[in-house]
C-alpha cells in the first residue's frame, strides 16, 4: 500500500493525546463516610469495574476513528507497479506488410488489430504509433482514428532492427520513464532469425497474430522463354505453400481484354506457358483467383516496341562477326573506316566500337570521352600492334591503362558469373568442364575499381569494364586468339550492345534498385514521369545527350503498368510488382525468446499494461470504516451500561 500524501500519516503521533487524557484523570475524588458501607462497596466496585471497560472501548474506537480519518486525508492506494510515480509511455509498432492480409478468426489480420487498438487504447492518451512506412509521434487515437481505419498495406517490410531503433527514436529521452514497446505483428519468416534485443527499461510485448490458414497461392515470376519470328513463348512460374491444387484457373490479360487462358495442377511449383505474337506490344497481367493473400494473385508485365540500339564500329580489319551478332531487328548497326568516319555520327550512337584500331587519333579520343560522359558506351578491342600512348590518352580519364604485350599464350579460364554481362540467364548453371578460349598475346590491363567479367588463368583481366567502357586485352582475330570461335562471345557482345540502351525490362520489383534507359531527347526543362490512372510520378533521371536513364528505388510505387510519358508524349511503358518474398506464410516461434511479453490477442496485451498502472484508491474504505467506527461510540455511549 501506497500513500498519495505520506506526509499527513505525521497527525498519527496525536493519537496520544487521547491516551495521556483517558489514562490520568485530572479530577480528584472526595472521600465522604458512611455508617453502612458494606452494600456500598461492592456496588462501588462494580460501577468502577463496568465504566473502566466502557472508557477502554471508547478510547479504542476514537483512537481507530482518527487513523481511519487521518488515512483517509493521506489518500492510501494499492498497484501492481513499483513505479508508480514513474511517468508511463507506449509505443506502438503495427505490421502492415502484405503478410497481414491473411485471414484470422475476426477478418484480416491488419484491419482486426486496428479495431482493437482503437478499441483498447483511451482517445486521449498520449501514445506514438509507426508501421512500415508512416509515423505518428505524440499523438493520440482520437487525432489519427481515420488515418489507422484507411491504413494500407504497405510493400516496405521493416526488419526487425530496423523497427527496434524506430522505435528508440519515439520515446522520451527520459530513464526515469517506464517505456512499453508493443510489436504487432504476424512475426513472417523474412529475415534469418527474430532476436529482439532492448533495454533493461523498455517492457516488449510481443503480439502475434495467427491466421486460421496458411495455405496461399502466388504468381512468383514470369518471363520470355522463347523468340521466333512468329511468336513469343511467355513462361509463368506459380508457387504454392499449402495443400495441392487440382485445378487452378491462370489468365492472361492484354489491357483489360482476356487473350488466353489456361488450368494447371498445383503442389508445390509449377510453370505454365502462353504464346504470343511476335512484334506485338502488350501490356499483360496474369491473373488467379485465391482467397488467402490478394497482392500476389496479378502480376504486371509488358512487352515494348523495342527500341533498336545505334551501334557504329570503327574498323581497322574485318567485322563480320559484330554484323552477325547486332542484327538489324535489334540494332542499328553502322560501320566505317577510321579515314571515313563521319565525327558527326558519333552523338547519334548508343555504342561505339574501335575494332583494332592501331592508333586512336588525338580529335576521336576527345569525342569518345565526351561521348561516354554523356550516356554512351565504346568497346575496344585492340590490334595486336597498337600506339600504347593514344590507346592509355583515351583510357586513363576512366581509369583504365593498358600495358606492354606479353607474348605468351594464356587460356581464358575464369567466368566472372555475378558480372551483370552474364547474370541475366545468360548460364544455367556454372560450368567446370567449359572448353575455355586462349590469347597468343595481351596487354595487361590496369584498372583502378574496374571490374573483370572474363580472367586469364593467371588472374589477369581479358575483359575489363569500367562504367560503360568494356575493354579487351588481346585482339579478336584468328592469329592472335580463338575467342570468336567461342561460345563466349555471342553472350558477351550482344549483352554489351544491350546494356548501352537498357530498355526496359518485362517488370521490375518494387523496392529493388531499378534502372532503364529511354532513347528521347529532352529539352532543358522537360522532365520525364511515370503515370498510373491518378498517380504521377516523377522518378530520378539522368539526362544525356541521346536517352534518359531512369533510376527507381521508392517502395511508394504501386503495382501496375505504367506509361513513360514526357508531358503528353507517350515514349514507352514500364511494369511494377511487388515483392514475393511475403508470399511464404511461414512464421517465427517465439516461445523461446525470454524477458517478453508474449500475447495472440491485442486486447490481452493491453490489458496487461492497464493492470500494471492501474491504481485502486482506498480512502474510500477508510472514510466508511470511519463512519463505522462513530456509529459503533455512540452506540457504546448510549447502550452500554
Amino acid at each position: 500500500m501506497q500513500f498519495k500524501h505520506p506526509e499527513i500519516l505525521y497527525a498519527l503521533f496525536l493519537l496520544l493525546i487521547p491516551i495521556i487524557v483517558h489514562l490520568f484523570q485530572l479530577r480528584k475524588f472526595k472521600k465522604v463516610d458512611f455508617t453502612n458501607v458494606a452494600f456500598l462497596k461492592k456496588a462501588i466496585l462494580q460501577t468502577r469495574k463496568s465504566s473502566q471497560i466502557k472508557k477502554w472501548l471508547v478510547l479504542a474506537t476514537r483512537l481507530l476513528l482518527f487513523t481511519a480519518i487521518i488515512m483517509a486525508f493521506a489518500q492510501p492506494f494499492m498497484s501492481n507497479s513499483s513505479h508508480i510515480d514513474t511517468k508511463s509511455e507506449t509505443v506502438i509498432y503495427l505490421d502492415n506488410s502484405f503478410s497481414m492480409q491473411a485471414k484470422g478468426q475476426q477478418g484480416e489480420l491488419l484491419k482486426r488489430a486496428i479495431q482493437d487498438i482503437i478499441a483498447n487504447v483511451p482517445e486521449n492518451k498520449n501514445i506514438s504509433i509507426f508501421t512500415n512506412d508512416d509515423t505518428f509521434k505524440n499523438t493520440s487515437i482520437k487525432s489519427i482514428k481515420n488515418e489507422l481505419l484507411q491504413l494500407d498495406y504497405s510493400a516496405n517490410a521493416l526488419p526487425t532492427k530496423a523497427a527496434l531503433l524506430k522505435s528508440n527514436t519515439l520515446f522520451e529521452k527520459n530513464s526515469n520513464s517506464i517505456k512499453n514497446l508493443v510489436f504487432i505483428s504476424d512475426f513472417q519468416k523474412t529475415e534469418a532469425d527474430f532476436i529482439p534485443i532492448v533495454d533493461s527499461l523498455t517492457n516488449l510485448h510481443l503480439v502475434k497474430l495467427q491466421p486460421v490458414n496458411t495455405n496461399n497461392i502466388a504468381i512468383d515470376s514470369v518471363y520470355i522463354s522463347n523468340i521466333n519470328t512468329s511468336t513469343t513463348d511467355l513462361t509463368v512460374t506459380l508457387k504454392n505453400t499449402g495443400v495441392s491444387i487440382e485445378n487452378l484457373p491462370v489468365s492472361l490479360y492484354n489491357n483489360d481484354n482476356l487473350i488466353a487462358k489456361t488450368a494447371v495442377a498445383l503442389d508445390n511449383i509449377v510453370q505454365t506457358r502462353f504464346s504470343l505474337p511476335s512484334n506485338t506490344a502488350i501490356n499483360g497481367k496474369i491473373v488467379i483467383d485465391d482467397t488467402s493473400l490478394e497482392f500476389d494473385n496479378t502480376l504486371y508485365f509488358n512487352i515494348n516496341d523495342n527500341q533498336k540500339i545505334n551501334v557504329l564500329a570503327i574498323n581497322k580489319t574485318n567485322d563480320d562477326f559484330l554484323k552477325r551478332i547486332y542484327t538489324p531487328d535489334e540494332f542499328n548497326y553502322t560501320e566505317t573506316q577510321i579515314k571515313q568516319l563521319d565525327y558527326n555520327l558519333i552523338s547519334n550512337q548508343q555504342l561505339i566500337i574501335l575494332n583494332e584500331l592501331e592508333l586512336i587519333p588525338n580529335p576521336l579520343a576527345s569525342t569518345l570521352k565526351i561521348f561516354v560522359s554523356e550516356g554512351g558506351s565504346i568497346l575496344i578491342i585492340p590490334s595486336n600492334k597498337i600506339h600504347l600512348s593514344s590507346y592509355n590518352d583515351l583510357l586513363r580519364p576512366f581509369n583504365l591503362a593498358l600495358n606492354e604485350a606479353i607474348q605468351n599464350e594464356k587460356f581464358i579460364t575464369t567466368i566472372n558469373y555475378s558480372h551483370p554481362l552474364y547474370n541475366n540467364g545468360v548460364f544455367e548453371k556454372r560450368v567446370s568442364n567449359f572448353q575455355y578460349p586462349k590469347a597468343n598475346s595481351y596487354y595487361p590491363i590496369t584498372s583502378n575499381m574496374g571490374s573483370n567479367a572474363l580472367q586469364f588463368e593467371n588472374g589477369s583481366p581479358f575483359l575489363n569494364t569500367k562504367d560503360r567502357v568494356f575493354l579487351f586485352s588481346s585482339a579478336l582475330n584468328e592469329d592472335y586468339s580463338n575467342f570468336k570461335s567461342s561460345p563466349l562471345i555471342v553472350p558477351t557482345l550482344y549483352n554489351i550492345g544491350k546494356f548501352s540502351l537498357k530498355n526496359p525490362d518485362l517488370y521490375y520489383t518494387i523496392g529493388n534498385d531499378n534502372r532503364f534507359a529511354i532513347a528521347a531527347q529532352l529539352h532543358q526543362d522537360d522532365i520525364l514521369s511515370l503515370v498510373n490512372n491518378n498517380i504521377n510520378i516523377i522518378p530520378r533521371q539522368q539526362k544525356f545527350n541521346k536517352k534518359v536513364v531512369v533510376k527507381t528505388l521508392e517502395t511508394s510505387i504501386k503495382s501496375g503498368i505504367y506509361t513513360v510519358k514526357n508531358k503528353t508524349q507517350t515514349l514507352s511503358r514500364v511494369s511494377y510488382n511487388y515483392n514475393r518474398k511475403e508470399s511464404d506464410l511461414t512464421f517465427f516461434d517465439l516461445s523461446k525468446i525470454n524477458e517478453v511479453t508474449i500475447s495472440n490477442s491485442v486486447n490481452d496485451v493491453f490489458d496487461t499494461i492497464k493492470s500494471d498502472t492501474k491504481i485502486n484508491a482506498l480512502w474510500k474504505w477508510f472514510v466508511i470504516f470511519a463512519l463505522l467506527l462513530l456509529i459503533i461510540e455512540m452506540l457504546i455511549l448510549k447502550y452500554f451500561k
